[in-house]
């Protein structure tokens, strides 16, 4: 968990986000590189779009890009963290791009970092955008941090693992080992009526126990709430500071049509989120 990538947008939870990214890196003492964040443009463009039109747009996502840069720095800077050439193994910050990327460019450069850390996706004008983050999830092949829309005071020291037996799970499990180890306490959650063919919540936990992380399962009913529901309502309860949940057991459209635990989670969740696919 050495590098860290934070695409920036000026959106609603922008502070959150580099708050989060900032406390996960001191656990690591990693390095966090910010890179300018945009819309994608659209796939087709008309023939006779004017030129004028063309050197506006280009200006705006060097503007985009200058606004997000300084926003990094200022942020940095606050906060005493270094720049990456005077600190090149400890704790400290760098820039990338002088041009906002779209989600699609950003997703595909996030393929050599550990963790893309992003802010968590919102329906008003001004949040984060969902675009971002299932970019993020589907093409980088790489786990994503979601923030909350109000910045942590603390995060992976009470950790909720949310599982449901699925690969999804697993793998953010396996990806999530560094902070896993480092936690206080570890909580395996299965929400018995939500639940694929698979190992049992103790058995993870069992095993767990045998790489070094303090865990313990848990079993609570969710009857009455959604999956996502549940999940967050148990994970406040115990004060836990970082989900852990694989993304889309079903299908996205399903949960598009029929809900499910990830949307909501994507949704609702006011802690932060580790999240992979």
């Amino acid at each position: 968990m050495k590098n860290l990538l934070v695409p920036v947008e000026l959106h609603s939870s922008v502070e959150s986000t580099l708050r989060t990214a900032l406390l996960f890196a001191r656990r690591f003492d990693s390095y966090i590189e910010g890179v300018p964040l945009g819309p994608d443009l659209p796939d087709l463009v008309a023939f006779d779009m004017p030129v004028s039109w063309t050197v506006a747009d280009q200006d705006t996502w060097r503007e985009l890009a200058d606004d997000a840069r300084k926003h990094f720095s200022d942020f940095m800077t606050r906060e005493q963290v270094p720049d990456h050439d005077s600190a090149p193994t400890a704790l400290s910050s760098g820039w990338a791009g002088d041009t906002a990327l779209g989600d699609s460019h950003v997703s595909s450069y996030a393929r050599i970092f550990d963790v893309t850390v992003l802010g968590r996706p919102g329906a008003e004008r001004g949040d984060a955008r969902m675009a971002t983050a299932e970019a993020a999830l589907f093409d980088s092949g790489r786990p994503i941090l979601l923030a909350p829309p109000k910045p942590p005071s603390i995060l992976g020291d009470t950790i909720v693992i949310a599982w449901n037996q699925s690969t999804e799970t697993t793998r953010a499990v396996a990806l999530a080992m560094p902070v896993l180890k480092q936690a206080r306490r570890v909580v395996v959650l299965t929400i018995p009526e939500r639940k694929v063919e698979g190992p049992m919540g103790e058995r993870l936990a069992h095993n767990l126990r045998a790489n070094g992380v303090a865990a313990e399962a848990v079993d609570r009913s969710g009857k009455g709430k959604s999956h996502g529901e549940a999940i967050l309502e148990h994970a406040a309860a115990i004060g836990a500071d970082l989900l852990v949940k694989g993304a889309y057991t079903q299908s996205r459209l399903r949960q598009m049509i029929f809900g499910g635990a990830t949307s909501h989670i994507l949704a609702k969740a006011a802690l932060p989120v580790f999240m992979s696919n």
